[in-house]
């Protein structure tokens, strides 16, 4: 079972009482408080990589929801819980969670590191008709590190999740309780408060200007999207909605700031990985398109007449990509879980760690930053005359193709030296997104034709009406003269020399 969490904990002192909540909005009633005794033993690798990365992982029992707990940091004070059974007497954490982290642990050993008793008392908030708005309980908890040295910690406090009620009614216990000498956590995993010491404080993020050394700028732009990658892989294994796409953005965005910025990281050192993120991306646009065009062609067949869908027509869509589907997925899944992959994140992690900066890198990101987006949108600009120069068809599509690809790097590069550049350069990513998106329709129209004209053909052969693929392949025709116009336009707005920022 996975859900989300949306919830806060606050500290509270030794003695402590849970203020009236009735006067919370909406909340009518409470029910309890009942008191429990949870055992809970935490599991990491010896480098605590799992709570470095904002992830917990528990065995507990003791109380309604017995069994293993994984919760995955979605970003705020939401996480995804995902919860298993005990399991036997082995304690072995599951196979399946033990997947959703190897993107942080990549072969290293999970092993209990911490054990905690706590003593709850559990308040339900509720609304007029009896529906639970949010869970309060009031822990005092008893927590022991384990390992080569010990250590032995506690302390109260008071976690608020909602149930059925909204942020509104959060954020007011949040102000209630604070009002009444509690005060908010300041580590919001219970883990990382046991390992006190253990863990390393935050680091300290400098904000970034116009006169921030340009290696600090790319470098911050690296790391949020190694962090939206990571995060990503359990939701990618989850096969949670859009989240292939959104990994492919996050690859495809690493990749791109790599190759841009050479002036800064020198691509004698960053070849390779650029490369991986290349092949990584390919597996993901597999996954990804396979899903994207399965939702398109059905969409597409939804509005053409019933008299005019002559044949098994969106049963043969159905069956082509569930297949297409089924292999993207099982090659992706096996791309996630091997040496490549975690080869690549090594790599990444280091050239984090020890970036081999230029002298360039040094300079104020303003002076030194911009030529990266200055040579994509001039490559870009380059391979949309190309285009409009090829004869019509194959050619001119490949050629949009390219252009889109140069708009998207043109896009990322300006994206990365917002920090440092501010609104003129947030605009200009703007212009290259839409410039890219119009593109990128253009694209998924010709492979999507691609596929109708196969279909068509094994309609044929199995003696079906291929009448209506057809029908659907014109329509992706005429879609796709209209999307290369649209796309003349909006290049030719976005490239007046007015409307450049550097």
């Amino acid at each position: 079972m996975a859900v989300n969490e949306t919830e806060t904990e606050d500290d509270a002192p030794a003695g402590a009482r849970l203020p009236g909540l009735e006067r919370l909005p909406l909340v009518a009633a409470t029910s309890g408080p009942e008191e429990r005794r949870l055992e809970a033993e935490y599991y990491d690798t010896d480098g605590l990589r799992l709570i470095r990365a904002g992830i917990t992982l528990r065995r507990r029992s003791g109380g309604g929801d017995d069994g293993w707990h994984l919760k995955l940091p979605l970003g705020g004070d939401t996480r995804r819980a995902i919860r298993r059974p005990l399991g036997g007497p082995e304690r072995r954490v599951p196979e399946d969670l033990a997947s959703l982290v190897r993107v942080q642990t990549r072969g290293a050993p999970l092993k209990p590191i911490a054990r905690m008793t706590t003593t709850r008392h559990r308040l339900v908030l509720l609304d007029a008709a009896g529906k639970s708005l949010a869970e309060v309980v009031a822990d005092d908890v008893d927590a022991q590190i384990l390992g080569p040295v010990t250590a032995v910690s506690r302390w109260q406090e008071v976690e608020v999740e909602l149930t059925g009620g909204d942020r509104r009614l959060l954020r007011a216990a949040g102000e209630l309780l604070r009002h009444d000498g509690l005060r908010r956590a300041g580590q919001a995993a219970r883990l990382a408060r046991a390992l006190g010491g253990r863990l390393p404080g935050p680091d300290h993020v400098a904000r970034l200007t116009a006169s921030s050394a340009a290696g600090h700028v790319v470098l911050a732009y690296l790391r949020a999207h190694t962090e939206r990658l990571k995060a990503l892989d359990p939701m990618v294994r989850l096969d949670e909605p859009d989240s292939v796409h959104q990994m492919r953005v996050a690859s495809r965005r690493l990749r791109s700031t790599l190759r841009s910025f050479g002036h800064i990281l020198p691509r004698r050192a960053t070849r390779e990985l650029a490369a991986e993120f290349k092949w990584l991306g390919g597996v993901l646009g597999e996954a990804r398109d396979g899903e994207v065009l399965a939702g398109q062609l059905r969409a597409r067949l939804r509005q053409v007449p019933a008299e005019l869908r002559i044949g098994p027509v969106d049963a043969r869509i159905q069956g082509h990509f569930a297949s297409v589907r089924a292999a993207a997925r099982t090659e992706l899944l096996a791309v996630l879980d091997s040496e490549r992959y975690f080869s690549l994140l090594d790599d990444l992690d280091r050239l984090l760690a020890d970036p081999p900066f230029t002298p360039e890198a040094s300079r104020p990101g303003a002076d030194v930053l911009p030529a990266a987006a200055r040579r994509a949108r001039r490559q870009a600009g380059r391979r949309m005359r190309r285009a409009w120069h090829a004869p019509p068809g194959q050619a001119r599509n490949e050629a949009l193709h390219e252009a889109r690809k140069a708009a998207r790097r043109a896009r990322y590069a300006a994206e990365a030296m917002t920090p440092a550049i501010g609104v003129k350069a947030a605009r200009f990513a703007g212009r290259m997104r839409m410039a890219q998106s119009v593109l990128g329709e253009h694209q998924d129209s010709v492979i999507a034709r691609a596929v109708l004209r196969d279909l068509g053909i094994g309609a044929y052969l199995a003696g079906e009406n291929a009448f209506s693929y057809g029908l659907l392949y014109g329509g992706g025709a005429c879609d796709g003269e209209r999307l290369q116009a649209r796309a003349r336009a909006v290049w030719r707005k976005s490239s007046r020399r007015s409307r450049w920022p550097y």
